[in-house]
Protein backbone atom coordinates (compact mmCIF):
# COMPACT_ATOMS: atom_id res chain seq x y z
CA UNK A 1 0.00 0.00 0.00
CA UNK A 2 1.64 3.42 -1.40
CA UNK A 3 1.15 5.87 1.20
CA UNK A 4 2.62 9.38 2.55
CA UNK A 5 2.46 10.35 5.66
CA UNK A 6 3.61 14.26 6.66
CA UNK A 7 4.94 15.43 10.82
CA UNK A 8 6.23 18.07 11.77
CA UNK A 9 3.20 20.38 11.52
CA UNK A 10 2.50 22.96 14.50
CA UNK A 11 1.94 26.70 15.72
CA UNK A 12 4.72 29.21 15.83
CA UNK A 13 5.62 32.69 16.00
CA UNK A 14 5.57 34.75 13.26
CA UNK A 15 9.51 34.77 11.92
CA UNK A 16 10.58 31.28 13.40
CA UNK A 17 11.41 28.08 11.78
CA UNK A 18 9.86 24.64 11.32
CA UNK A 19 10.51 21.36 9.61
CA UNK A 20 8.54 19.13 7.57
CA UNK A 21 9.04 15.41 6.99
CA UNK A 22 7.02 13.29 4.91
CA UNK A 23 7.91 9.54 5.02
CA UNK A 24 6.79 7.57 1.99
CA UNK A 25 6.06 3.61 1.82
CA UNK A 26 5.23 1.06 -0.44
CA UNK A 27 6.99 3.02 -3.76
CA UNK A 28 10.54 2.84 -5.00
CA UNK A 29 11.01 6.26 -3.21
CA UNK A 30 14.34 7.04 -5.39
CA UNK A 31 12.06 6.70 -8.34
CA UNK A 32 9.84 9.36 -7.45
CA UNK A 33 9.37 13.25 -7.54
CA UNK A 34 8.55 14.54 -4.45
CA UNK A 35 6.70 18.08 -4.12
CA UNK A 36 5.12 20.16 -1.07
CA UNK A 37 1.83 22.00 -1.43
CA UNK A 38 -0.41 24.02 0.39
CA UNK A 39 -3.60 24.70 1.38
CA UNK A 40 -4.74 27.93 3.16
CA UNK A 41 -8.28 28.72 4.63
CA UNK A 42 -10.67 29.50 1.33
CA UNK A 43 -8.02 29.03 -1.17
CA UNK A 44 -6.87 26.57 -3.55
CA UNK A 45 -3.90 23.94 -2.55
CA UNK A 46 -0.89 25.54 -4.31
CA UNK A 47 2.29 24.71 -4.88
CA UNK A 48 5.52 25.58 -2.42
CA UNK A 49 8.41 23.22 -3.61
CA UNK A 50 9.42 20.10 -5.46
CA UNK A 51 12.36 18.15 -5.70
CA UNK A 52 13.63 15.70 -9.02
CA UNK A 53 13.96 12.08 -8.48
CA UNK A 54 16.93 12.02 -10.48
CA UNK A 55 19.00 14.90 -8.77
CA UNK A 56 18.31 16.81 -11.49
CA UNK A 57 17.34 19.99 -9.36
CA UNK A 58 14.71 21.76 -6.88
CA UNK A 59 11.82 23.87 -7.25
CA UNK A 60 10.42 26.67 -5.86
CA UNK A 61 7.11 29.04 -5.39
CA UNK A 62 8.39 32.56 -5.17
CA UNK A 63 6.71 33.06 -2.27
CA UNK A 64 8.81 30.89 -0.24
CA UNK A 65 12.08 31.16 -2.46
CA UNK A 66 14.71 32.09 -0.03
CA UNK A 67 12.97 30.91 3.04
CA UNK A 68 12.64 27.28 2.72
CA UNK A 69 14.57 24.48 1.64
CA UNK A 70 13.21 21.26 0.30
CA UNK A 71 15.57 17.61 0.76
CA UNK A 72 15.66 14.23 0.79
CA UNK A 73 16.79 11.31 2.52
CA UNK A 74 16.22 8.78 0.14
CA UNK A 75 17.76 5.81 2.55
CA UNK A 76 15.41 6.95 4.93
CA UNK A 77 12.43 7.59 1.91
CA UNK A 78 11.69 10.84 3.51
CA UNK A 79 11.78 14.52 1.97
CA UNK A 80 11.73 17.24 4.41
CA UNK A 81 10.65 20.92 4.14
CA UNK A 82 12.53 23.51 5.91
CA UNK A 83 10.83 26.25 6.68
CA UNK A 84 12.62 29.71 8.17
CA UNK A 85 11.31 33.28 8.55
CA UNK A 86 7.64 32.05 8.39
CA UNK A 87 5.05 34.73 8.33
CA UNK A 88 1.54 34.38 9.15
CA UNK A 89 0.60 34.20 5.30
CA UNK A 90 2.56 30.43 5.40
CA UNK A 91 -0.50 29.47 7.41
CA UNK A 92 -1.94 26.78 6.00
CA UNK A 93 -2.18 22.67 5.88
CA UNK A 94 0.71 21.40 4.05
CA UNK A 95 0.67 18.31 1.79
CA UNK A 96 2.94 15.81 0.64
CA UNK A 97 2.93 14.11 -2.90
CA UNK A 98 4.36 11.95 -5.16
CA UNK A 99 4.92 10.97 -8.90
CA UNK A 100 7.16 8.43 -10.17
CA UNK A 101 9.80 9.44 -12.79
CA UNK A 102 8.58 13.02 -12.87
CA UNK A 103 10.39 15.52 -14.76
CA UNK A 104 8.52 18.62 -16.43
CA UNK A 105 5.67 20.22 -14.30
CA UNK A 106 6.78 19.95 -11.11
CA UNK A 107 4.29 22.76 -10.06
CA UNK A 108 1.16 21.68 -11.21
CA UNK A 109 -0.76 19.23 -8.60
CA UNK A 110 -2.95 17.79 -11.33
CA UNK A 111 0.97 15.95 -11.69
CA UNK A 112 0.98 14.00 -8.59
CA UNK A 113 -0.66 10.85 -8.16
CA UNK A 114 0.18 9.96 -4.36
CA UNK A 115 -0.99 12.21 -1.70
CA UNK A 116 -0.59 12.83 1.95
CA UNK A 117 -2.90 13.62 4.82
CA UNK A 118 -1.63 16.62 5.39
CA UNK A 119 -0.15 18.73 8.43
CA UNK A 120 -1.41 22.16 9.70
CA UNK A 121 1.11 24.90 9.90
CA UNK A 122 -0.05 28.17 12.23
CA UNK A 123 2.16 31.14 12.09
CA UNK A 124 1.13 34.00 14.60
CA UNK A 125 1.85 37.28 14.24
Amino acid sequence: QVQLVESGGGLVQAGEPLKLACVASGLTFNFYTMGWFRRAPGKEREFVAGIIWNGEGTYYADSVKGRFTISRDNAENTVFLQMNSLKPEDTAVYYCAARRYLLGGVQRRTEYDVWGQGTQVTVSS
